[in-house]
């Protein structure tokens, strides 16, 4: 008689968990998550349960370090590395470029000829056969490298920009002159000067030749940009919309195009997508910033000076939507900084980031469209 009460019991706790196990959603989430015993019988954990737990814990950053250039997580050894920043030509004929997809900031400055050249900083240049074309230095760019603590990689350059490298602001690897000349191999299937190219051990090797640290420097501990924490992206939400971003650049005309699913920004210019010839991967970004510049001509030769100290005005676009900032630099040896209108510096959102170095004059010529309806009429 004992025994069949208690078979009668456990029956009737059965009966009640059945109950809980069918109710609402409400029931579900407040279902304890640890096995516990009742009058002997056990009730277990389900695998499914156990992986959405595991996959609530904080994730295990050990031996990693936020990047510098990303704010993403990545070895701790090569986050104190020094990146390097390649004067990369942007013209047609060149296309496309190699190695590209990898760098982690490009920035795009209006050189002489109505076209723009290129400056890919890379935080890991390592395990790639093929890199460039590498072409010459402008003065804008070697302060924009040295901004970023990096090793600029050109091949000569003009005489406003020597007049700076031979200076000694910045280490640098000149693929024309010096023990730079080893960095580098032409392609012989181009056309020179468009043809000059490197390769992660060439560049490794010339930075030894050179006897540059790559080691970050302390000073710079605190990098360029600040980046939004993990699980806390930027939604700009009393931004504009911002579908597609246009660029005045008169000869690649290029554009960005925002894509919902992966809050990415795919790189076009010449009509179609900027893609590395290593992977044919499109560009794309996370992150935008368009910075106003007063720009005029230095020579007949038609090379420019590009104002960077001072302020001035521009856009931050991310997420889909674009806000006003205004970039401030006290001197060349500064960083350049970003703020919104409340006078707060931006945050970016984890990821790589185009800047597009403008002219002041031409700043309605930009155009931000709210959809790609709107673009391609």
């Amino acid at each position: 008689m004992k025994k069949k009460c208690l078979t009668g019991l456990g029956m009737i706790l059965l009966a009640g968990l059945l109950m809980v196990g069918c109710g609402g959603s409400k029931d579900q989430n407040t279902e304890s998550s640890v096995a516990t015993e009742t009058e002997g019988t056990q009730v277990e954990v389900k695998d499914s349960e156990v992986a959405s737990q595991e996959t609530q814990q904080p994730e295990n950053h050990e031996g990693m370090a936020k990047s510098l250039l990303t704010g993403e997580w990545i070895s701790a050894d090569l986050a104190g590395k020094r990146p390097i920043a390649m004067m990369t030509e942007n013209t047609k004929v060149t296309l496309p470029q190699y190695g590209i997809s990898n760098a982690d900031i490009i920035y795009e400055c209006p050189v002489e000829g109505g076209i723009t050249r290129l400056l890919a900083c890379y935080q890991d240049y390592s395990n790639m056969d093929v890199i460039g074309n590498v072409r010459s230095s402008r003065n804008c760019y070697i302060y924009l490298a040295k901004e970023l603590n990096a090793i600029y990689v050109h091949a000569g350059g003009s005489k406003y920009a020597y007049e700076l490298l031979d200076a000694g602001i910045i280490d640098h690897i000149d693929g024309i002159t010096g023990k730079g000349g080893q960095s580098f191999y032409r392609d012989n299937s181009r056309q020179a000067p468009h043809n000059l190219y490197t390769t992660s051990d060439k560049l490794a090797s010339g930075i030894e030749s050179y006897g540059f640290s790559t080691e970050l420097d302390a000073a710079y501990a605190g990098g360029h940009y600040k980046f939004a924490e993990d699980n806390a992206p930027v939604t700009l939400d009393n931004g504009t919309d911002a579908a597609v971003v246009s660029l005045y650049y008169q000869n690649p005309k290029p554009w960005f195009e925002y894509n919902t699913e992966d809050g990415l920004y795919y790189r076009f210019e010449f009509g179609s997508a900027q893609v590395d010839g290593n992977n044919n991967k499109q560009l794309a970004f996370k992150n935008i910033i368009i910075q106003y510049h007063d720009i005029s001509v230095l020579d007949k030769n038609g090379y420019l000076q590009i104002d960077q100290v001072g302020s001035g005005s521009g856009k931050f676009i991310t997420a889909g939507k674009a806000i006003d900032i205004t970039w401030k630099k006290s001197s060349n040896d500064d960083i350049t900084r970003y703020y919104d209108q409340d006078g707060n510096e931006i945050t970016l959102n984890q990821g790589k980031t185009w800047v597009a170095v403008c002219d002041e004059a031409s700043a309605s010529k930009n155009v931000i469209y709210s959809t790609k309806e709107e673009f391609n009429k």
